[in-house]
């Protein structure tokens, strides 16, 4: 009996190995943020409203200034005076420095302004919001094209980066969402808010097989602090308990 038990135990273990395996094999270490190898560096971050998006970028602007890099922030979601408000109490919190325009100003003059603040002030790393209205509205994609454009002019290369913000709690709609910033700004990766104990872990799998991207940081809770960068192996561990 006992043999038979631990043969059990053994099957048991062997499977849930295998499963790790295969789930790990699911999504693919990326290559490192393109980040740090230049003088300035261009962060562009999208995602509808709702979605954490502003709240993600004050963390990774907090992360960012805790490693040592010159932060600012342009708040060229314009559309939304809401938007601009809160970027600003974040930046304040995060200890960066923020550009904002004119509330329905032009979000393209406010990446511009930002740029050149950031060349004359010596920072070393813009992050750009950009607007959130919803995905399926035409002009939101025609201004996040046009903003893309005005770094690439300012900055070469510029953006390093295009990540999206994702509420990894919305499923399906969520990679809706994504399927058209990638068609409008070339995303590079995904910030997953609000992956807690709660959300569906799913959505992980599903943006690397769907949408060909990959996470690069997580949302674990409402501080400044908690934004993570996403760990594969600890995340399948997690999964399986």
């Amino acid at each position: 009996r006992r043999r038979a038990r631990d043969e059990a135990i053994l099957k048991a273990n062997a499977l849930q190995t295998a499963l790790q395996e295969e789930l790990r094999a699911l999504l693919p270490d990326p290559p490192p943020l393109d980040l740090g190898n230049r003088p300035l560096d261009v962060v562009l971050i999208a995602g509808v409203n709702g979605s954490g998006k502003t709240t993600s970028i004050a963390k990774l602007a907090y992360r960012f200034r805790q490693q040592g890099r010159q932060v600012l922030l342009a708040a060229a979601d314009t559309f939304r005076a809401a938007a601009m408000d809160q970027l600003e109490i974040w930046a304040q919190r995060a200890g960066v420095d923020i550009v904002t325009g004119p509330e329905g100003g032009d979000p393209g003059a406010v990446v511009f302004d930002a740029l050149q603040a950031a060349r004359s002030r010596g920072m070393d790393l813009v992050i750009a919001d950009t607007a959130g209205r919803l995905h399926t509205q035409y002009n939101l994609m025609a201004e996040l094209r046009k903003v893309r454009k005005v770094a690439a002019k300012s900055v070469e290369g510029a953006p390093h980066e295009t990540l999206l913000v994702l509420d990894a709690t919305t499923g399906q709609n969520a990679l809706s969402q994504a399927h058209h910033f990638q068609e409008a700004v070339e995303v590079t990766g995904v910030v997953l808010a609000k992956l807690d104990s709660t959300a569906k872990g799913g959505m992980v799998f599903a943006i690397a097989r769907e949408l060909g991207l990959p996470v690069r940081f997580v949302g674990t809770g409402e501080r400044i602090e908690d934004l993570a960068p996403f760990d594969a192996d600890a995340f399948v561990e997690g999964l399986l308990g």
